[in-house]
């Protein structure tokens, strides 16, 4: 939006009664129109190079038809109010951020905005990380799209391939004349979102790692030490044993099963997941996850399963409130959790490393980040490329990050860091520095420095479809980890025609 200058004394007129009444009526519509949107999103499937193919046609048209005509009444009350001047550039930033996570998010945006006049954020949460970019990619055809999007980590490479959307966030801070750079990240965040030449294309923004929860109230009426997590994963075995003795009803569960239990499993013991480095080194990967090491690893939590030593607790967040809740003992899941739970569980909670196997060679190695970043979008004026640029350098400044990772649980920026350590904000709460440790216990290799795999949102459906079998007993975990192979390199071949 371009600026206008405002004439001293002059005031925006409210809106007349009949127009004011008229926008109560459109935001009373507003909860179907996005039940037609989201309908209309899931009609459509994002190719690389941002290329949709769309079906049902009859349905989609009509459809496309009743959202822009709601969209086209929106500008016909806009135009019809007396013009409001604004001495600022605004640049919409659409994200999936909920909870305390989405409140410090707010925090951040109104504190930048409120930091100087020219430029306002104006941050929309638009549900999950796939429906956020989903709305985003259907935006673009109808150039309504945001300037900021926040997207998953395992959707890097299907951003990358869309070479004509995506706006790099190096050349964005070059072009606009901002000093960046790539090395104040933590190595583990700045290699995910980096091509092979090293240069940033997203901004790092909510990058996290799973780490271990215990529940030191349970160890401790389980004979456990309450002081020692479980470092390997016979001594979680153990602990577990102990919990259901003692009639807790699961030994340990986690949440995301294929991010904890196959992606940073395998880099934490130096194992890759597919080919071409994880898919770093080019779009021709292939998934290796049935190696002798995964099989080993799920048939143990499989046999696990039967007794409720470990207890799958379903996909993506479901596992969570068991820890809080007393369900389970132990719980794997992401650092990004350490504020909540640390204020919704009613007992002690201890913290750890990843477990690993110390019979493989090399373990632990480092484990790999989760969570997202913020990619910038073409097709936008000029003047929120200025916003945009002084916004991420805002971001990027030590005190913030320090503020956000000490409120969240975030992995820092290297310089927040070294800040919260200064500040003794590590001698206050030592399981914060946990995570950061982990990530960075060893150099990444090419094995744990992350993947890039492209449609791995839906690669990683087919993983979790045969984990579930194979914890269910209705397949062979050799079997189960065959066909996940077979289903995920078919996605990858399709992936790689459609990107080339």
């Amino acid at each position: 939006m371009s600026r206008q200058r405002v004439r001293a004394g002059h005031r925006c007129r409210a809106p007349r009664p009949s127009i004011r009444r008229n926008r109560e009526t459109l935001q009373d519509y507003q909860p179907s129109f996005h039940r037609i949107e989201s309908k209309l999103i899931m009609d459509f499937r994002f190719e690389a190079g941002s290329n949709l193919i769309r079906r049902s046609p009859g349905r989609v048209g009509a459809l496309r038809g009743a959202v822009l005509t709601a969209w086209l009444l929106a500008a016909v009350l806009a135009a019809l109010s007396p013009p409001c001047a604004w001495a600022e550039t605004k640049v919409v930033f659409w994200h999936a951020m909920t909870g305390e996570a989405r409140h410090q998010l707010e925090r951040l945006v109104t504190d930048f905005n409120g930091s100087q006049s020219d430029a306002r954020i104006i941050a929309i949460a638009k549900g999950s990380y796939t429906e956020t970019v989903m709305s985003a990619i259907f935006a673009m055809r109808t150039g309504s799209h945001p300037a900021i999007v926040q997207v998953s980590e395992v959707a890097t490479a299907t951003m990358m391939a869309a070479r004509g959307a995506i706006y790099p966030v190096f050349e964005l801070m070059r072009n606009q004349g901002m000093g960046f750079d790539r090395d104040a990240f933590l190595p583990a965040m700045s290699g995910y979102y980096s091509d092979l030449a090293g240069n940033l294309l997203s901004f790092p923004f909510n990058s996290s790692t799973p780490i271990l929860y215990y529940n030191k109230d349970l160890f401790r009426a389980a004979g456990l030490d309450d002081n020692a997590a479980p470092k390997t994963w016979p001594e979680v075995e153990a602990a577990a044993r102990k919990l259901r003795k003692s009639r807790v009803p699961c030994g340990f569960t986690t949440h995301w099963p294929s991010w904890v239990n196959v992606e940073n499993f395998s880099a934490f013991h130096d194992v890759p997941i597919a080919t071409k480095s994880n898919g770093l080194g080019g779009l021709d990967a292939e998934l290796t996850i049935n190696n002798p090491l995964m099989i080993r690893h799920v048939a143990a939590l499989a046999e696990w399963q039967k007794t409720k030593l470990f207890d799958y607790s379903g996909r993506e967040v479901k596992a969570q409130p068991r820890f809080p809740a007393g369900e389970c003992g132990i719980f794997i899941g992401s650092s990004a959790l350490l504020v909540s739970i640390k204020a919704n569980s009613k007992f002690g909670v201890g913290y750890g490393m990843l477990p690993y196997w110390p019979d493989v060679p090399g373990a632990p190695q480092n484990s790999i980040i989760g969570g997202a970043s913020l990619w910038v979008l073409r097709g936008r004026p000029e003047e929120e490329y200025k916003a945009m640029a002084r916004f991420f350098a805002y971001l990027s400044q030590p005190q913030v990050q320090a503020a956000f990772h000490q409120n969240t649980g975030y992995l820092p920026m290297q310089a927040a860091y070294e800040l919260s350590r200064a500040q003794g904000f590590y001698d206050r709460n030592p399981q914060a520095a946990i995570a950061i440790e982990q990530i960075n216990h060893k150099p990444p290799t090419e094995n744990s420095r992350g993947l890039r795999l492209g449609s791995f949102v839906l690669i990683r459906d087919a993983i979790e479809d045969e984990l579930e079998l194979a914890f269910a007993g209705k397949k062979s975990v050799k079997a189960a980890l065959d066909s996940a192979v077979v289903r995920g390199n078919d996605m990858l071949r399709q992936f790689e025609r459609a990107a080339r």
